[in-house]
């Protein structure tokens, strides 16, 4: 199964391309993206807890762009950060959604939460959760640093690109 990060990459090597449709499969998983469309779907296989069929999710195109993983094409956080000067924010590394779903800060509602701000975190912590058709994906830090700012709530759903955390890298 490809991780997060590889389906970032494929989206913006298709993004910055001419290419209008994409499609990828690799050991059972399929991944298919189309510029200037509604949807993106993405299979993978069935797990041995699941039923025979492959889970399937339906992601809203935001943008005319691959509606998947850019982080450029990112709207804007729910929490306003505008108040914070610009020399500040742009050395902030933005940890964003890569799907739609449910924003869950611990992997179970009695446990503690993955991070906090002001926690450190290397590039492959898990910080979350994102529940999309009861398919729970953890999302890594991505970066090396301190967690300054939780831009959304336990619970909240989220939008593709929409940024969750800011880290300061190290």
């Amino acid at each position: 199964m490809l991780k997060v990060q590889e389906i970032r990459e494929l989206i913006k090597l298709v993004d910055q391309s001419s290419i209008d449709e994409f499609v990828y499969e690799i050991d059972g998983s399929k991944i298919q993206m189309k510029k200037n469309s509604q949807t993106t779907i993405i299979s993978q296989p069935a797990s041995v807890t699941q039923a025979a069929n492959a889970a399937v999710q339906t992601v809203p195109a935001a943008q005319p762009v691959p509606t998947a993983h850019v982080q450029e094409a990112a709207p804007e956080p729910v929490k306003a950060t505008g108040n914070e000067p610009a020399a500040v924010q742009s050395n902030l590394h933005k940890i964003t959604s890569p799907m739609v779903g449910t924003f869950y800060s611990s992997p179970t509602p009695d446990a503690d939460n993955y991070v906090k701000a002001g926690d450190r975190v290397s590039k492959d912590s898990i910080v979350c959760i994102v529940e999309a058709m009861k398919l729970f994906n953890e999302i890594e830090a991505e970066v090396d640093g301190e967690i300054v700012e939780i831009l959304v709530k336990n619970g909240q759903l989220v939008e593709y690109g929409q940024p969750l955390f800011l880290v300061k890298p190290e």
